[in-house]
C-alpha cells in the first residue's frame, strides 16, 4: 500500500488562519509549479461515481429531482450556484468534522491569499469547536497575543454581529481585515463569569518560524530553540539555527512549540530527518480502511547531547507530530497537554477547474512513532508543568468602580494579577479589603495613576497591561524553567 504522501496537499493546521501565511494556513502545495495557491493529486471523483451500482445512482437521481424541483417551483426563486453550493455544505456538515470544509470560487481565492508571502489580520488560528468559533493560538507578537487572547477562547460576535449559524470561513471573513483597520470581538472564556469585548487594531503578521538563545544550565551551554510555526522556509531555518548553536557548542537543547499552531507537513518531516533514527517511523499514516503507512529517517542515530520538548495546549498539528515523536523515542516533553489534532487533509478541485471550487476533506490519521492516535485528547507530558495562575487570570471588567468591603469575582482577578505583578493583596477570593486597597494605591503611585486605592477601569486597564509586559517578557516562564531545570537529569 502506498498513500502517495509527497503527492498529496495534506493540512496539518486547525482550520482557517485569521490573514497568516502558509505557515499557519494548513494546505502544503507539493506542486509549486501549479497556477493555482491550492494543488492537488488529481482524483478522479466522477470515475469513483460511475463505479457505484445503481443503488447509488438512484440515491443521486433523488438529489437531482430535488434540485430540479426547487429550481423550477421554489416561490421565490434561487439561484443555480447557490443551490449546488448548499447541497455541497449540507454533506459536509453532516460529517461533525470541523476540518472538512466546501470553498467556493471567492472563498478559495481568499485562502489563496493567504499562501502569499505578505499577510495581515489579528494573527490567531482558529477552529470550529462545539458549533463555536475558537481560538486554538494566537501568534507571538500579533495583536492577538498582545490583547491577551488565549488558546480556547471563543468568540462570539465580531463588532457586534453574531457569529452563531456561520460556517468557520464565513467567520473568519467576519474577523480579519487590512491592517490598521479596528475590529471588537466578544470573547467568552472558560471559567469567566461573563463574555468580555477585545479590541484589537489589525496589522502585519510576523513571519519569523524560528528563534533562538544560549543559556547557561549549570555551567552548561544549553540551546533553546522556539518554532512558531511550521511554513514552507521553517525547515531551512531550523537547520541553519541548529547548525548554529551547536557550533556555538552547545550542551543540550530544548525545542519550544508551545503556541505553535501547526503548518505544512514537509516542515515537520524534514525537521525530524535529524532527531529521530531510522529504527522507528516517526510518524504513520492510516487510511479508512485501517490500513498504515510508516515513514522513516535515515538517520543512524539521536543526537549525542540531551533534548526536550516545551508543550501547551496552543501546540496543535504538526506541532504534535514532532513532540510525540520526540516523546516516543525517550526525550521529555514538559509544559501541559497539547489541542489535540490527528487528521489529514486534502484539497480537491471539484466541477470546473476554471471556477476554483475546493473540497477540503479529511482522508487520513497520524499516528505516532508507536502507532497511538492523540486526535482530541493530545500530548500528554512527562514532566507537567504548570505556568503561574496569573497568566490565565480573566480580564477584569470594570463597569463601576470597586472599592473597599465590595466583593466581585473581578477584584478577583485583579488579585491574582497584582500578586503576579509584585503587588501581592495576601488574597484571592474577591473580597475587597484594606490590604487590597494598598495594593492598588501602590501600584497607582508606581504606574502614575491618581493615587486613590479604587479600582476604575483606568487602573484595571494598566494591571492587565503590566500583566501581558510580565507575560511576554519570559521572566515568569516556569514551563521553560522547569525544561531547563530537567534537561539534564
Amino acid at each position: 500500500m502506498n498513500f502517495r504522501k509527497r503527492d498529496l496537499v495534506l493540512v496539518f493546521t486547525l482550520a482557517i488562519i485569521i490573514g497568516l501565511i502558509s505557515a499557519y494556513v494548513g494546505l502544503q502545495v507539493f506542486q509549486p509549479q501549479a497556477q493555482s495557491g491550492v494543488s492537488s493529486e488529481k482524483i478522479d471523483v466522477t470515475g469513483k461515481l460511475k463505479e457505484k451500482n445503481k443503488s447509488g445512482e438512484d440515491d443521486l437521481d433523488k438529489i437531482k429531482e430535488a434540485y430540479s424541483l426547487i429550481e423550477e417551483h421554489y416561490v421565490t426563486g434561487v439561484e443555480e450556484g447557490q443551490l449546488l453550493e448548499g447541497a455541497i455544505e449540507g454533506m459536509l456538515e453532516t460529517l461533525d468534522d470541523p476540518y472538512s470544509s466546501f470553498m467556493n470560487t471567492e472563498a478559495t481565492e481568499k485562502f489563496n491569499e493567504q499562501i502569499e508571502s505578505s499577510f495581515q489580520g489579528i494573527g490567531a488560528e482558529v477552529s470550529m469547536v462545539e458549533g463555536k468559533v475558537t481560538i486554538v493560538a494566537p501568534i507571538k507578537d500579533s495583536p492577538a497575543e498582545k490583547a491577551g487572547l488565549r488558546p480556547n477562547d471563543q468568540i462570539l460576535e465580531v463588532d457586534e454581529e453574531k457569529l452563531d449559524g456561520l460556517n468557520l470561513n464565513e467567520a473568519v471573513e467576519k474577523i480579519r481585515g487590512e491592517k490598521g483597520s479596528e475590529v471588537t470581538i466578544l470573547v467568552e472564556r472558560k471559567g469567566s463569569s461573563d463574555p468580555f469585548e477585545v479590541q484589537l487594531t489589525r496589522d502585519d503578521i510576523p513571519i519569523e518560524t524560528v528563534d533562538t538563545e544560549i543559556e547557561e544550565v549549570d555551567g552548561k551551554k544549553t540551546g533553546i530553540l522556539e518554532l512558531r510555526s511550521f511554513s514552507e522556509t521553517t525547515a531551512d531555518e531550523f537547520d541553519e539555527a541548529l547548525t548554529g548553536l551547536e557550533e556555538e557548542g552547545i550542551e543540550g537543547l530544548v525545542i519550544d512549540v508551545r503556541g505553535n499552531p501547526g503548518g505544512l507537513l514537509d516542515s515537520v518531516e524534514d525537521i525530524l530527518q535529524s532527531l529521530v533514527p531510522s529504527n522507528i517511523p516517526y510518524m504513520q499514516i492510516e487510511d479508512g480502511d485501517g490500513n498504515k503507512e510508516e515513514y522513516y529517517t535515515d538517520l543512524k542515530e539521536k543526537k549525542g547531547y540531551p533534548i526536550n520538548v516545551i508543550t501547551d495546549e496552543g501546540s496543535a498539528s504538526a506541532s504534535e507530530i514532532l513532540a510525540v515523536a520526540l516523546k516516543e523515542i525517550g526525550y521529555d516533553t514538559v509544559g501541559t497537554t497539547s489541542f489535540g489534532k490527528g487528521t489529514v487533509q486534502q484539497a480537491v478541485p471539484i466541477g470546473d477547474t476554471d471556477e476554483g471550487n475546493t473540497i477540503k476533506l479529511t482522508f487520513f490519521k497520524w499516528l505516532s512513532p508507536e502507532g497511538n492516535w492523540i486526535h482530541e485528547d493530545g500530548v500528554e507530558p512527562t514532566v507537567e508543568q504548570k505556568q503561574p495562575e496569573f497568566f490565565h487570570a480573566n480580564p477584569i471588567q470594570v463597569k463601576e468602580s470597586f472599592k473597599l468591603d465590595d466583593t466581585n469575582d473581578n477584584i478577583k482577578n485583579a488579585q491574582i494579577m497584582l500578586e503576579g505583578i509584585g503587588f501581592d493583596p495576601e488574597r484571592d477570593d474577591g473580597y475587597f479589603d484594606e490590604k487590597t486597597e494598598e495594593s492598588i494605591r501602590n501600584f497607582q503611585a508606581e504606574h502614575d495613576l491618581e493615587v486613590t486605592g479604587i479600582l476604575d477601569e483606568e487602573t484595571a486597564g494598566a494591571i492587565e497591561a503590566e500583566v501581558i509586559e510580565v507575560i511576554r517578557s519570559g521572566e515568569q516562564d516556569l514551563q521553560r524553567d522547569k525544561a531547563l531545570d530537567v534537561l539534564y537529569k
